[in-house]
């Protein structure tokens, strides 16, 4: 008999006597340790049921009438009735280190309980942790964690509308059979055997030993992921430099896709659609960026729409919860011990919805700190859009 399983289902039919008295009668059918297995099944404690045993040996001697559950005066007084200062005093103790609105009814505390019983005693009161804990309970507060719920106080006021323009502009690509990519940058990842967060299944009690310090090491270096997520076809291209994470380097990854992947999923392809963060490589204020692009529409003869996501929003951009989670999905608990296990790792992802993703190493060196100057600039072929120019751009081949 599951003595637990009992007890949770007949506890909210029984009042206190009758559940004290069903715990001693099954102490005493199971005899020696019997006490002791209803107690914790049960969560009477061991005085309460031996009192229940009494109870059904004398029922004639029971102190308890039928109509009452306790010995008038029973229970021990609560500390706040004997104290008449442990709430007022407690609570003025916790007001510098309340947080939120003092008017909300929910409100918490930033210090410890020990900490908090410590202070009162010395103030002359009697307390634990324990009649802490109840006390704040019953003045409102709760233990909690701080949580990401504010956006930005000074966001850009269009920056709805810019969403909405991304997702017309996708949408009449997809249409007239265009290519629509997101891009970005993956995490920097350290190479080396390190601890990668996740569990991965391995023999019992042989768990795979890492390195106990994150030290770069320096003749293996770091990994840097940069992908590109074709966002109608499903299927995404990571280039993994070794280098810098420069637009050079952004825009080379663009170059790789189209001419491995995007070249044959769009024969008849005359524009590109590409959306990206404000910032990093491929930031909206990048000259570098720009250059770049103009290279790559020339080199392969389509016109280049880019349009920027809002400071802010880069959890939103395709890229970033269409492939690169599900790549930290799949490695895991793996520590990325080379190059070559980052490259086979990427490009095994695979989700049932039917994401497929080709990476390579690029072994090239990008230099940062690559300045362009103003005649460079200006002889780039490039239009800014009537709407948010320096988020929305075009740039036409030469």
């Amino acid at each position: 008999m599951d003595l637990k399983l009992f007890f949770n289902g007949v506890s909210d039919t029984l009042n206190e006597k009758s559940r004290r008295s069903v715990a001693a009668s099954l102490a005493m059918s199971i005899g020696f340790g019997g006490i002791s297995q209803v107690s914790k099944a049960s969560r009477l404690s061991r005085p309460a049921i031996y009192a229940g045993i009494k109870e059904l040996k004398n029922p004639e001697a029971s102190v308890l009438s039928n109509e009452r559950q306790r010995k008038v005066g029973a229970g021990r007084t609560l500390a706040e009735k004997q104290d008449s200062t442990l709430i007022s005093d407690l609570d003025r103790l916790i007001e510098p280190h309340t947080s939120g609105n003092p008017m909300n009814p929910l409100r918490w505390v930033n210090k410890s309980l020990r900490i908090l019983s410590i202070q009162m005693n010395k103030q002359g009161h009697k307390t634990s942790r324990t009649l802490i804990s109840r006390l704040l309970k019953n003045m409102g507060y709760t233990l909690q964690s701080n949580r990401k719920s504010k956006e930005v106080s000074s966001q850009d006021p269009d920056r709805n509308a810019q969403f909405e323009y991304i997702s017309e502009k996708a949408k009449e690509f997809q249409l007239n059979n265009q290519p629509v990519i997101s891009v970005d940058t993956k995490k920097k990842e350290l190479v080396g055997d390190f601890k990668n967060n996740g569990k991965v299944y391995c023999p019992k009690s042989k768990p795979e030993n890492v390195r106990v310090h994150d030290f770069i090491i320096p003749e293996l270096g770091r990994a840097i992921p940069y992908g590109v997520y074709d966002v109608s076809k499903n299927e995404g291209w990571v280039n993994v430099g070794i280098d810098h994470d420069t637009a050079e380097f952004a825009v080379e990854t663009i170059r790789k896709w189209w001419l491995k992947m995007g070249k044959e999923e769009y024969p008849e392809a005359r524009e590109l659609f590409i959306t990206a963060d404000g910032g990093g490589s491929n930031g909206s204020r990048s000259r570098l960026w720009k250059v770049e692009l103009q290279k790559l529409s020339s080199e392969i003869g389509l016109t280049i729409h880019v349009s920027h996501l809002p400071p802010g929003t880069s959890k939103w951009n395709k890229v970033e919860h269409r492939m690169f989670s599900y790549i930290s999905m799949n490695w895991r608990g793996k520590p990325l011990i080379s190059y070559q296990v980052i490259v086979n790792l990427i490009a095994s992802t695979k989700t049932t919805t039917g994401l497929k993703i080709k990476a390579t190493l690029d072994k090239r060196k990008y230099p940062d700190g690559i300045k362009v100057s103003d005649y460079d600039y200006e002889a780039l072929n490039i239009r800014e859009n009537n709407f948010k120019g320096n988020w929305n751009y075009v740039i036409k081949p030469h």
